[in-house]
């Protein structure tokens, strides 16, 4: 099946009839403004994902919920009889597993390798409307098993590279290299996980009863995280105990992404934690005021020698 043909059939169908009339945010629930192929997606694909949408979405091939309707027995053989033309031209154009490893997982392919290597404020040059599409019409089709696991094997190949190339930094490029891997990847996922919204409603939710996102954040730190976090601990407590020896930000980024890979690496460093992270260290006691007195100190004269006054 050609581009050509793709791109005519996606008016019609399964598209047309599951279309969300109250046209209700689908990418809200990510409890995040949309980046731009979200609002793209939003505006100008067709169907929402809404309460209207079926609870088991495969069966005879397509979309449980894409057949046509019928009131009583004498509506049920005219439908049967005169079924519309989009829907009859939905189901004679059949993705056959073999036009799905041609056609539309090379566009996947390569839409993912461009989201999973742009770097921040990158421009890229690919039609999320009809990402979107392939991903859908695929779904209907059923191969959402081959796609998911298609997925999963592009980006775990994608973060075992970047794993062989973070053990080849030397130490002083060790952090900021891991923070721009760990910010390229969590940026990446906002707009993938969006373009698999249907396989993910459809099929990870519903059959394996579990999230894309979640699944593609255990890869980032199954793949990445837990093979650096015993190098990269000790350079950040180094870099702590040195102060402006990598930027603020760096260092925030990065403790708060490894707590929400893992949030019992705390115990790694709790001091580290607690400074970006609320309520890690038990509340203060009295007898410890003195303590935290010195610390402070301690941090204002290695401000005053750093150039800063009060």
């Amino acid at each position: 099946m050609d581009e050509e043909s793709m791109e005519e059939e996606g008016g019609g169908g399964c598209e047309a009839m599951m279309d969300d009339q109250n046209h209700n945010n689908w990418g809200g629930g990510y409890g995040r403004p949309l980046p731009l192929g979200e609002r793209f997606l939003r505006d100008a694909a067709g169907p929402r994902a809404g309460p209207g949408l079926p609870a088991l979405p495969e069966a005879n091939g397509v979309l449980r919920g894409c057949e046509p309707s019928a009131k009583g027995e004498a509506g049920a053989i005219a439908a049967a009889i005169n079924i519309n033309a989009s829907t009859s031209k939905f189901l004679m154009n059949v993705i056959t597993i073999e036009d799905y490893k041609s056609t539309y997982w090379p566009k996947l392919d390569s839409a993912i390798d461009q989201l999973l290597t742009q770097s921040p404020g990158d421009y890229i040059p690919i039609s999320y409307e009809q990402i979107y599409s392939c991903v859908y019409k695929c779904v209907c089709q059923q191969h959402s098993e081959q796609m998911y696991s298609d997925l999963i094997k592009k980006i775990t190949n994608h973060l075992e590279r970047v794993s062989k190339e973070l053990q080849a930094s030397p130490p002083d490029l060790y952090i900021e290299r891991f923070n721009v891997a760990l910010g390229q990847y969590m940026g990446a996922l906002q707009s993938i996980v969006p373009l698999f919204i249907y396989m993910n409603k459809f099929y990870i939710e519903t059959k394996l009863n579990r999230d894309l996102k979640d699944d593609l954040i255990k890869l980032f730190t199954e793949h990445v995280a837990e093979k650096h976090i015993y190098n990269l601990m000790p350079l950040l407590l180094e870099a702590q105990s040195t102060p402006f020896q990598i930027t603020p930000s760096t260092m925030a980024n990065i403790v708060k992404g490894l707590y929400t890979l893992r949030p019992e690496w705390v115990q790694m460093a709790p001091a580290l934690f607690s400074k970006f992270i609320p309520n890690i260290l038990p509340p203060a006691v009295e007898s410890e005021l003195q303590e935290y007195a010195a610390q402070d100190q301690k941090l204002q004269r290695e401000l005053m020698q750093n150039g800063f006054t009060r």
